[in-house]
């Protein structure tokens, strides 16, 4: 139901941002809403930083989103090609990183995982093998792409459920080819 409700803000990733603020909200109960409950669940955070091809956390909704999902006792498992371990314990603090995984490969942070939330654009996100992720993940599979980047279509014919930001998953699932982002 919030797929429907959710736009991506205009400001972008603005400081002080009210749209910002209530997209960052509204994806974190999004990726709760997968589940009757996220406590215990392993979620496999794809991107940290607040946009691609930068280790920059600064305004990052991943920051949010994990703590909330922490706060929830999620299992969180955390993979960005360029954010580093002090950024993660500098934006998350050194009791929550005590309970989240930070893994160098995605595979790694997805294998077990009952959800992936993609947070950032990162492009190595849109040409992984999500079959060999699927075939790792405990089922049912769910993905959100909080940043419309990956084909919608191909990962629900894989077997995932797909939750996308602004998307009616209907209308994703009966257009041909991929969702434009």
């Amino acid at each position: 139901r919030f797929a429907n409700a959710m736009v991506r803000p205009p400001c972008g990733a603005r400081a002080g941002c009210a749209h910002t603020r209530l997209f960052t909200r509204r994806r974190r109960e999004q990726v709760a809403t997968m589940f009757n409950t996220v406590s215990g669940k392993r979620i496999a955070i794809l991107g940290f930083a607040f946009k691609k091809d930068t280790g920059d956390t600064r305004e990052s909704p991943a920051i949010d989103v994990c703590k909330a999902l922490s706060e929830e006792r999620a299992k969180l498992a955390i993979y960005d090609p360029k954010v580093s371990r002090e950024q993660y314990y500098e934006d998350l603090g050194k009791e929550a990183m005590e309970k989240i995984e930070i893994d160098e490969d995605p595979y790694v942070a997805c294998a077990g995982a009952h959800a992936i939330a993609v947070i950032t654009e990162w492009d190595v996100f849109k040409t992984l093998d999500y079959q060999k992720i699927f075939n790792s993940m405990s089922k049912p599979a769910f993905i959100f792409d909080g940043r419309n980047i990956l084909d919608h279509r191909k990962l629900s014919e894989i077997g995932f459920t797909v939750w996308a930001v602004g998307k009616c998953m209907k209308k994703v699932l009966d257009t041909e080819g991929s969702p434009s982002p």
